[in-house]
């Protein structure tokens, strides 16, 4: 009999040429990964400063050998014909008649996940693309609709910082063309809070469970604020409410603010159950080059789901404060279109609106063609009643619309939206309409 500790010898000497066998073969499948990342055996550029200088320095980027970056986006596509042309402004419906095609918005997403924690997401929004000038009164746009960067902590708070969208109202944060069952936005959230309401700021959110069933949102930042003025020249006017005081569309000299003053933002929804949320928004901050000059901006959103039923809605209320002087103290007046001569500039305004869903499926569709009409299509009936007014102390620059609408999603990321609308669009005088039918795609990407 051999040795017992020959045999041990024997054994070791065995489990050690595998483990060098099992460590050659490891190291041949690591030498083919590395030659898979390489091109012409060359090692992969480096993501440091000091890494090559030269040509090839375009590709020194992280995400070029390891992916990790998501993109999609939205876009749509309106067709409008109007009794009447679009508004010049408050009371003013316009003459002739009007038919066009518009590409509105082609809209990419951009999302990445750098860790577990760390985030970034961010859309370049095109409105009008078909354009390639901006002349006066073209509308065309190009610009960041938001870009943020997000350090999850917990569900009670999180940190986020670029440009935000403001968390005024519910729609601003889902204004999505594919979300929205009607073409056209509300008009509260065209001409009293101008969607897209985007701004540079950094702050938190977060969520609470006070219950089992109820959950609590919230978001806060503190952001760059509205510029009110094109040097002395106002910019907060019935005719354009505070879209053109906006601080992407800003015309300050630096191009960023037109004070060192900030704005404090934020939304607080409430969810008791499923189906139920009530939410509540303010904004504060100057808008004038002193930063004496304060505006704000209060709303309310709501949104109850019962079966195929939905009611929606939002209101919301602005005061910019000494608006109706200049800033040397004498009075403003409003020279916008649709005003009448020697109204001041307005420091209030309100709007809301109020809609209904209805989603219904008739199964004879499915039976007659299922590929077409399948298990996630689904038709809405809508119906939408908008009230706004860009100057409360006047009633000549109300506007009030009643929309109905019918659309048919394929899919759920696709909706295919016939609306008409009936416009009063000179106060509660003499009620010129301007009414009109819109036809709209839109999709995700």
């Amino acid at each position: 009999m051999r040795n017992p500790l020959q045999k041990l010898e024997k054994m070791v000497e065995a489990l050690t040429m595998h483990e060098a066998k099992e460590a050659k073969e490891e190291g041949k499948e690591k030498d083919k990964e590395k030659a898979k990342e390489t091109k012409d055996g060359e090692k992969p550029p480096a993501y440091t400063f000091s890494g090559a200088g030269g040509g090839k320095s375009i590709y020194a980027k992280p995400f070029v050998s390891a992916p990790k970056a998501t993109v999609g986006g939205y876009m749509d596509l309106h067709y409008r014909s109007f009794n009447s042309s679009n508004s010049t402004g408050p009371g003013q419906p316009g003459t002739g008649s009007s038919s066009s095609f518009d590409q509105q918005r082609f809209v990419p997403f951009f999302y990445s996940d750098i860790t577990d924690r760390l985030k970034v997401a961010a859309e370049l929004e095109v409105e009008h693309g078909i354009r390639s000038k901006s002349n006066t009164g073209s509308g065309i746009e190009v610009s960041l609709e938001f870009a943020t960067i997000d350090y999850l902590i917990n569900d009670k708070i999180n940190f986020r910082a670029g440009i935000i969208l403001l968390p005024v109202g519910k729609f601003n944060l889902l204004h999505d063309s594919p979300l929205n069952d009607l073409s056209d936005r509300p008009l509260v959230a065209t001409a009293i809070i101008p969607s897209t309401l985007s701004e540079t700021g950094a702050g938190f959110y977060g969520t609470f469970y006070p219950t089992r069933l109820s959950k609590l949102d919230y978001e806060l930042y503190v952001t760059q604020g509205f510029n009110g003025y094109n040097g002395t020249t106002p910019l907060i006017t019935a005719a354009s409410g505070l879209r053109d005081a906006r601080q992407r569309v800003s015309t300050a000299d630096d191009g960023l603010d037109n004070n060192n003053g900030k704005a404090v933002v934020g939304r607080v929804a409430f969810s008791p159950r499923l189906g139920i949320e009530v939410g509540g928004s303010g904004y504060f901050g100057s808008y004038d080059p002193a930063s004496r000059r304060p505006l704000s901006i209060t709303a309310v959103d709501w949104t109850l789901q019962r079966g195929p039923f939905e009611l929606i809605g939002e209101a919301a209320w602005t005061y910019a404060r000494d608006n109706h002087r200049n800033l040397n103290g004498t009075f403003a007046f409003d020279t916008s279109a649709g005003v009448p001569a020697g109204t001041l500039l307005p420091r209030r305004s309100d709007g809301y609106y109020v809609q209904g869903n209805y989603h219904f499926m008739p199964q004879v569709l499915r039976r007659w063609a299922p590929t077409y009409f399948t298990e996630a299509s689904t038709f809405t009936a809508v119906a939408r009643w908008d009230d706004v007014n860009t100057n409360s102390e006047l009633s000549v620059t109300r506007r009030e619309r009643l929309t109905l609408g019918l659309n048919f999603r394929p899919v759920e990321d696709t909706v295919f939206k016939l609306d008409y609308q009936f416009n009063f669009e000179d106060g509660r005088n003499n009620r010129t309409r301007n009414d009109g039918l819109v036809f709209s795609v839109a999709t995700y990407f």
